[in-house]
């Protein structure tokens, strides 16, 4: 960092990048299995490429799309750091198979801000330090912002149930829970 540039900023910054990173289509690999063509619309895109069957959106989404705001910690759905919307619903995208979401919409972390306008639940995260290490954050992020349109009422005692299926290694939770409560309370001020 330069000298006058703080954490926040940095972090600020890598929370806002756009969704231009889409690569054009890439063949599936040799791998035996039979490549399918899938179609999905991708932070307001529409992407067609051919994928092995057996991909989960994830590795599509890092691999093929080369998004790598979603994470992929421990590839077996436990600690929610591949969180995306699907469909608006979040879910966990390392246990789900990209053939199975021919045009469905897909929202992952490089999709939420407008330019350099960050999503309020990525405002919230900045201004409520909702991360530390920041390797679970656009995963936290995703998941609240499913949250928040689930329950937009959402207490903050219900909160980190609701929250359960993301881990944050660093236990930054009680900022988390602060960032999302913020934001759900902001979400409430523009009914």
């Amino acid at each position: 960092m330069t000298e006058g540039t703080s954490r926040r900023t940095v972090l600020a910054g890598g929370l806002s990048l756009g969704a231009g990173l889409a690569a054009p289509p890439v063949r599936a690999e040799a791998s035996g299995a039979k490549p399918e063509i899938l179609t999905l619309v991708v932070n307001g895109d529409r992407v067609r490429l051919e994928v092995d069957v057996r991909a989960s959106l994830l590795d599509t989404l890092r691999d093929r799309l080369r998004l790598t705001g979603t994470k992929k910690g421990c590839d077996q759905g436990a600690c929610g750091a591949c969180t995306v919307l699907l469909d608006g619903r979040r879910v966990l995208s390392c246990l789900t198979l990209a053939v199975m979401h021919e045009g469905s919409e897909v929202t992952t972390v490089e999709g939420l801000a407008e330019g350099d306008r960050l999503h309020p639940v990525q405002r919230a995260f900045v201004d409520h330090d909702g991360f530390q290490c920041g390797f679970c954050t656009s995963g936290q992020i995703m998941s609240a912002v499913g949250l928040l349109a689930e329950r937009p009422r959402v207490t903050a005692a219900e909160i980190p149930e609701l929250m359960s299926g993301n881990l944050c290694r660093c236990a930054a939770y009680s900022n988390i829970r602060d960032a999302i409560e913020a934001a759900a309370h902001l979400s409430r001020e523009g009914e």
